[in-house]
């Protein structure tokens, strides 16, 4: 479904949506697991999707153990708001939502923060091989007449597998060691490794087919060595937290990171379909603080 069709549909309509997206055989016991004893209760409480097991009188509904519990807003609402936020390439702020959708920013804010939870890459996925670029950027802290590396700004590592999919890594200090630890978690050893000429990367040529680029003298390709993939990653996140979001604090950075490698990683796929993964990837994550009176809301 794209957003114009998911518009359309009927609160019970969207319940029906989420359940088949976690339940593609029908619902299944959430305590037990038996998936033959699920009945709909009916009656006043009809309306809410409640169901309830036979076998061991467990009562739940496809909310329950996903990034949904606990929250009253509709399911349509969610429905939207997931499909918004998967198919704008640079983010949709949660002023944005708050204003089109018609809820409090509060309730837009912690929606889009569960909904990138929703996003978290697979941690059990295989490491990267074939061609990997790797590169690091600087996020927020700008500082006046300064530029580049230092003052308030927060590393990112990220690795790109060409053709393949993205790695973001929010880092406290980029250096040697810590780049190598992760290469070593997350890219095959016998990988062409692709870098720039920052000295952090020496000595790589011992753990990967490593080649770089000298862009302090103009160099930026030589044959298959380059870094212009991460670096095209680099400018739809950058565009996105410096122009749609503005500001971003190092605590939920990782939620953003997570989201736009999400976006990048499944850019073959159609709006809806994307937005359907999100939906799948929603059960067994919780997100379940609330932010304290005067605390950052990014």
């Amino acid at each position: 479904m794209d957003l114009a069709e998911v518009s359309k549909l009927t609160e019970e309509q969207a319940m029906a949506h989420f359940e088949a997206m976690r339940w593609p055989g029908g619902p299944i016991c959430i305590k037990c697991g038996d998936p033959s004893n699920v009945v709909r209760i009916a009656g006043k409480y009809a309306h809410r999707g409640l169901l309830r097991c036979k076998s061991c009188r467990k009562q739940f509904t496809v909310r329950v153990g996903t990034i949904f519990e606990d929250s009253h807003i509709p399911f349509k609402t969610w429905l939207i708001a997931i499909h918004i936020l998967c198919a704008s390439k640079k983010g949709m702020s949660a002023h944005q939502l708050h204003r089109m959708m018609g809820i409090t920013y509060k309730s837009a804010w912690f929606m889009a923060h569960r909904i990138r939870l929703s996003m978290t890459k697979n941690q059990l996925a295989g490491r990267l091989k074939g061609t990997v670029e790797a590169d690091e950027t600087y996020i927020g802290g700008k500082e006046t007449g300064r530029r580049g590396r230092g003052g308030n700004k927060t590393p990112v590592f990220s690795l790109v597998e060409r053709g393949g999919d993205v790695r973001s890594f929010q880092m406290e200090r980029v250096t040697k060691k810590n780049l190598r630890e992760v290469l070593l978690s997350n890219v095959v050893p016998s990988s062409k490794l692709m870098t720039d000429s920052f000295p952090g990367y020496k000595g790589m040529k011992s753990l990967f087919r490593h080649q770089s680029v000298n862009h302090k003298r103009k160099e930026y390709v030589r044959g298959e060595v380059y870094t212009n993939t991460i670096e095209g990653f680099f400018s739809i996140l950058k565009r996105g937290l410096d122009g749609v979001y503005q500001h971003v604090s190092k605590k939920h950075l990782k939620r953003y990171l997570n989201e736009f490698d999400f976006r990048y990683n499944t850019r073959e796929f159609s709006d809806g379909e994307r937005a359907d993964l999100a939906i799948k990837r929603a059960e067994n994550q919780r997100l379940s603080y609330y932010r304290p009176a005067g605390a950052s809301t990014t």
